[in-house]
């Protein structure tokens, strides 16, 4: 099987987030359409060989079945909403997701007008946001995002699905976050680093000693029962208008769960009422869970 080029690229300048709803009784045509994206990522690679572009279609929990009745991915589910008090992670179903990435602007636009027209009157866009690099990789807050990403080809150990019918798809789950600016910036870089649990300028991560116990470092590094790194492919990229800021998480995962233990481990208390104070600075305000088959999948609409 071949994995859609843009769950395991490299970081990119530029992006395109797109979500959509399809359309009452348009499933079917959708599916054709789904069919020919590789064609079209293909496309886009040969036509702009500067630009490094790497696309992404994923398929929501909610519209999978109808859109490929014939198997789905095992353990595809709804998004793990969390909510303690005010600190909430929604869940916000989307059917269809969309990631564009270039080193070129235009060429991510150009990806944005093609997709467009490939799904005119099956589809309705319900969620548009346009990601960007900021500095040397950093988030909004000022800090390096994705630190602890694999690399090489732990990239593609870590976020592909090894076997089976679903073999190079991936589970993705994607939020948009928008940070507490004004808050944040008030803090003095000592209190920053502490709720991160690693250096602003330098990017060090403390030692673990040094860790709160409601460090982001220490609450998102988690180890399953054998002792192994529940790991996942971060593909966020920072987002910004005049008057918000935010982040376009996406994680890449050959399961859903270590995101879902992630998640959980942010929002809810441990038994000493320990969370990630991260998130008193930042809201996220959509939450979706998605499927992103082979490019085999989608050309062949499911009969494999």
């Amino acid at each position: 099987m071949t994995a859609q080029a843009g769950i395991c690229a490299e970081p990119n300048l530029h992006a395109h987030y797109l979500m959509f709803e399809i359309r009452p009784h348009r499933f079917e045509a959708v599916r054709a359409a789904l069919a020919e994206i590789p064609a079209l990522w293909q496309g886009l690679r040969q036509d702009y060989p500067d630009a490094a572009f790497s696309g992404v279609v994923a398929v929501g929990n909610e519209a999978w079945d109808e859109l490929y009745p014939g198997a789905r991915p095992a353990e595809l589910m709804p998004f793990p909403a969390q909510q303690q008090g005010q600190r909430i992670a929604p869940e916000t179903p989307f059917d269809l997701f969309f990631q564009l990435r270039a080193d070129r602007l235009d060429v991510a636009y150009i990806a944005v007008q093609r997709v467009m027209a490939l799904l005119a009157g099956k589809v309705e866009l319900q969620e548009e946001r346009q990601g960007f690099r900021y500095l040397d990789g950093r988030d909004m807050t000022g800090f390096v995002d994705g630190t602890e990403n694999p690399q090489g080809d732990d990239r593609a150990e870590v976020a592909l699905v090894g076997e089976g019918r679903f073999a190079d798809g991936s589970y993705l789950h994607v939020q948009r976050y928008r940070h507490k600016m004004t808050r944040w910036q008030k803090l003095a870089v000592k209190a920053q680093e502490d709720i991160y649990g690693r250096t602003k300028s330098d990017n060090i991560e403390y030692e673990s000693a040094r860790k709160a116990p409601t460090a982001h470092t220490r609450r998102t590094s988690l180890k399953d029962a054998a002792g192994n790194g529940m790991e996942i492919l971060r593909q966020s990229m920072p987002w910004g208008t005049a008057a918000a800021q935010g982040l376009v998480f996406v994680s890449c995962c050959h399961t859903p769960l270590h995101f879902t233990r992630m998640l959980e481990n942010m929002y809810q208390p441990d038994d000493a009422g320990h969370f990630d104070h991260l998130t008193l600075f930042t809201q996220a305000e959509t939450g979706a869970a998605f499927f992103a088959p082979s490019e085999e999948w989608l050309a062949m609409q499911g009969d494999l």
